[in-house]
């Protein structure tokens, strides 16, 4: 496996559009597809999501960018300890790029303010929200592949992704070790097939039992869906920052904590307050 193209789709002098950039905004403009006509299926307007869009997206790219600096990034001189010996660093994404967790953290957050100034439904944008990421992340992750990251260790399946020498990190850039016919495990592959998978079953949910579905489930199954795929594939990960001693980082805690946490929420708002269709198959028994 092997981008077929280069990252740069057109340069303009000192202008480029990159492949990356524009496979994450066709991922954000079909999230934002999906989760208009979500809440339009809830007699929302659906101008609010592309609206919030304004609000959510500067947001969770300053986040992004902050917790794969600050988190993500190396401890050392090629990492955390260069990005602060010179600040002006930070602000260059293509020197180690994006960390989704930001984006979620600061995006959240700023998706909360708007919801409260606009005075719309919590919930139901919550599960439009939930809905959309999937698929998003699912075309977006393949902007990895065409730069030639988020791979893992070494691998001889047939589907092994070619990391040229210049995008490889240690020990992988070590040819004398790991040759150029090494191939690496294609984490983004990984990623993108469980995202494209949970979008399918979370839109199979909302179209044959919706009317099973309380406001607010969409977005706790997304809660444990991602992240429980993520848990196990950032054991792969060869670009993390784990905690001394152990193969855990903080995603892994973050993820747990997302996972844990949405599945007793889910749990206890439908012991509380079953479906209504189910109330009444109850009572007619």
């Amino acid at each position: 496996m092997y981008p077929p193209v280069e990252p740069v789709l057109i340069q303009l002098g000192p202008l480029a559009l990159r492949w990356y950039g524009l496979l994450v905004v066709v991922g954000i403009a079909l999230g934002g597809w999906i989760a208009s006509r979500y809440v339009v299926s809830k007699g929302q307007d659906p101008n609010a999501i592309w609206d919030g869009l304004v609000w959510v997206l500067l947001p969770a790219l300053l986040g992004a960018r902050l917790y794969y600096v600050f988190i993500q990034s190396p401890r050392g001189p090629e990492g955390l300890q260069g990005f602060l010996a010179n600040p002006i660093s930070i602000l260059d994404i293509t020197r180690g790029g994006l960390h989704i967790f930001g984006a979620f953290i600061f995006g959240a957050a700023a998706l909360f303010l708007y919801i409260r100034r606009r005075k719309l439904p919590l919930l139901i944008y919550l599960d439009a929200v939930g809905l959309a990421l999937p698929l998003g992340q699912a075309v977006a992750r393949w902007a990895n592949f065409i730069n030639q990251e988020l791979y893992g260790p070494p691998t001889d399946l047939p589907w092994g992704l070619r990391i040229d020498p210049e995008h490889r990190i240690p020990p992988y850039n070590d040819l004398t070790a790991y040759p150029d016919t090494v191939r690496f495990h294609p984490l983004f592959l990984y990623e993108s097939l469980w995202n494209f998978l949970g979008f399918g079953l979370m839109s199979l949910a909302w179209r044959r039992f919706g009317d099973r579905l309380r406001d607010g489930d969409l977005a706790l199954i997304y809660l444990i869906w991602y992240p429980l795929g993520r848990f196990f594939i950032e054991f792969a990960r060869t670009d993390s920052w784990f905690f001394p001693g152990t193969p855990f980082n903080l995603v892994h805690v973050l993820s747990a904590l997302a996972v844990v946490g949405a599945t007793t929420a889910l749990v206890v708002r439908r012991r509380k307050h079953p479906p209504v269709n189910a109330k009444a198959r109850t009572a007619s028994q």
